[in-house]
């Protein structure tokens, strides 16, 4: 049954309820997508278990659209888009709780509430803008969800980014936290705001048929997710790939068996009777396709076409930006001229973009370029993946199916949006092999090309290496020279420091030699303050007459010793000389001076005799 239409006076609080819910179900298929590595890094897990957290919100999210679609179309919409809302927000709670002491398996089951909830979100909330709006109005609805929708998916791993870029890794929970107030805002909003469902239906609830589609949802998708589309036939034959086929190649006639003895099926077979409504499943498929390629356009900006690096981000952003602001002008369109012609308008429109990117923004590349494309791409993919498609939709089934026709509809969309980012990646990978193969196929003869041309360089050259060998000669003869005085400089340097050593301990043992010492003061030699090495030269020629010393032994003890003549104290006896000794000295000439000096000696060494002596 339908639900009641909404009032007037209502229209803007209800399209905002369903708006918020619409924004968070859409944007949380991406926002973990960079928080991944940093999520199973806190669980201490590897990539093959972390990508659970991406792929079981896949999952869950394709089969919660069918079956909350058709509960929608039992008990009313409003009800069971109140329950999609806080399992939402309570598998939100879940996944953030986790990182407080919380294991992996707390996660994984977080993200299975809150993508079952979510996934029917869109197709309730497209359903209400669909039927409970006026003609005249609906178009313009439908394409505020399809903008909304757009804007979530494309921006999903951007604001993840924004996030922990603002509150810290390890602080990952807040990019589940930020669902909580919104979700509480929408339910409390909702019990108030939305229209009430009309009586519900009698039937009994189809749930082996609800059983065979979740398991023939969840085996297309997971095999989905393993096959790489440049490798079919290698992958194929893949464990986690042709089991699942193979299940859900069984499930297809079983599931045609059970709907067609169901009193109220879970999923209308008889949707594929129509063509309009295979059509409308067909393009459903490729705008998702396309709307998970184009994600991929700004990374190709960034890297392939040299644009500045962190600029990907930026131009993720004015992707959405511009099909957010396509949903809506789509929709103006639909009113007046029809989906048909719009839905074309959308794809011609994207494939311009595409096609100036391909071929004017590769070879003159530019910033302005690129963001030309990507307006294009966006207003186009805006077009048609709201407005149109639901329009075709709702026109060809019935008011009371509308919650199971458009969750069908989101369904094969979302199957496109699985397949999207693998085709992206293959295309780009093929790409590189290609010009990879290219470039080498083209190397070869370039350089053979190269060196006949030049065969009268090679000849010079050839000439010349004689020369350039002589040279080559005399300069390592010069550093075999410069090598060999470098290490006769370095000896001498090593032998000069050898003896410095030496010299400084004989000094120190002189110093303190007892029998040195004694025979300075027996000399009455006494050292001013402050002396350390006065100049000995009167001992040396006293020691030289009465020591029997050698000259080469006198000169080595005293040579240790720095000592400055002029700072001497030469005291005889510690007093004055005596007058005989100054009449002598006096009366000394050239000629005598030599006898007089050996007399004075004579008389001191008479009164002192050194231990050197004795």
């Amino acid at each position: 049954m339908g639900d009641s239409k909404v009032k007037k006076k209502r229209y803007g609080f209800v399209m905002l309820v369903y708006l918020l819910g619409i924004f968070i179900g859409a944007i949380d298929t991406g926002i973990l997508t960079p928080a991944r590595t940093v999520v199973q890094n806190s669980f201490q897990v590897d990539d093959r278990i972390g990508i659970w957290m991406i792929t079981a919100f896949t999952l869950a999210y394709a089969c919660a659209m069918p079956i909350l679609g058709k509960l929608a179309d039992r008990i009313g919409r409003k009800r069971v888009y109140m329950v999609a809302v806080a399992l939402f927000g309570a598998g939100s709670l879940i996944c953030g709780l986790s990182n407080f002491g919380g294991s992996f398996a707390m996660l994984i089951a977080g993200r299975v509430i809150q993508a079952f909830g979510g996934g029917g979100i869109m197709p309730l909330a497209t359903a209400e803008f669909g039927t409970g709006f006026p003609e005249d109005k609906r178009g313009m609805a439908l394409g505020l969800v399809g903008g909304v929708y757009g804007v979530a998916n494309i921006l999903g791993a951007t604001l993840g980014s924004a996030i922990l870029d603002l509150v810290g890794t390890a602080n990952w929970h807040w990019l589940f936290f930020i669902n909580l107030p919104i979700c509480v805002f929408v339910v409390i909003a909702a019990i108030f705001a939305l229209p009430k469902g009309e009586k519900q239906h009698t039937q009994r609830i189809d749930l082996v048929g609800t059983f065979v589609l979740v398991v023939l949802v969840l085996s297309l998708m997971y095999s989905l997710t393993n096959i790489d589309f440049f490798d079919f036939f290698g992958t194929i034959g893949n464990t986690d790939v042709y089991p699942f086929l193979i299940v859900f190649a069984l499930m297809i006639p079983l599931l045609i068996l059970v709907e067609k003895r169901a009193e109220d099926p879970i999923f209308n077979m008889g949707y594929f009777k129509n063509r309009n409504i295979v059509v409308t499943f067909f393009v459903a498929f490729i705008v998702g396709v396309m709307m998970m390629g184009m994600v991929f356009v700004p990374q190709f900006a960034e890297n392939a076409l040299k644009t500045p690096e962190g600029s990907g981000g930026y131009f993720v952003t004015i992707l959405g930006l511009f099909a957010g602001l396509g949903g809506p002008m789509g929709g103006r369109l639909v009113d007046k001229f029809g989906p048909k012609k719009i839905l074309l308008l959308g794809f011609g429109v994207s494939l311009a973009g595409a096609l100036f990117l391909a071929l004017y923004a590769t070879a003159h590349v530019s910033t302005a370029s690129v963001i030309i494309s990507l307006v294009l791409m966006g207003t186009g993919l805006g077009f048609v993946m709201g407005t149109p498609l639901n329009y075709m939709m709702l026109t060809n089934t019935k008011t009371e199916e509308s919650n199971s026709a458009l969750s069908a509809l989101s369904l094969m969309r979302s199957i496109g949006t699985t397949i999207g980012p693998m085709l992206m990646v293959g295309f780009i990978a093929q790409a590189g092999t290609a010009a990879q193969d290219s470039i080498m196929n083209v190397i070869p003869p370039v350089s053979s090309i190269q060196i006949q041309a030049d065969d009268t360089l090679v000849d010079g050259i050839r000439e010349d290496l004689p020369a350039v060998s002589a040279d080559l000669e005399l300069i390592d003869d010069l550093k075999a020279r410069m090598l060999t005085q470098t290490d006769r400089l370095e000896e001498e340097t090593a032998a000069l420091q050898q003896a410095t050593d030496k010299a400084s301990a004989d000094l120190a043992a002189i110093k303190d030699d007892p029998q040195f010492k004694s025979m300075l003061e027996k000399m009455d030699y006494e050292m001013p303050e402050g002396m350390q090495t006065p100049d000995f030269s009167e001992i040396r020629d006293m020691l030289s007459v009465n020591s029997g010393m050698t000259s080469a032994d006198i000169e080595e003890k005293l040579s240790m010793l720095d000592f400055k003549q002029q700072d001497m104290d030469f005291d005889m006896a510690g007093g004055e000389l005596p007058d005989d000794v100054v009449q002598k000295l006096s009366s000394s000439n050239v000629t005598t001076i030599v006898d007089t000096t050996v007399s004075l000696v004579d008389r001191r060494f008479g009164i002192y005799t050194p231990d050197v002596i004795q």
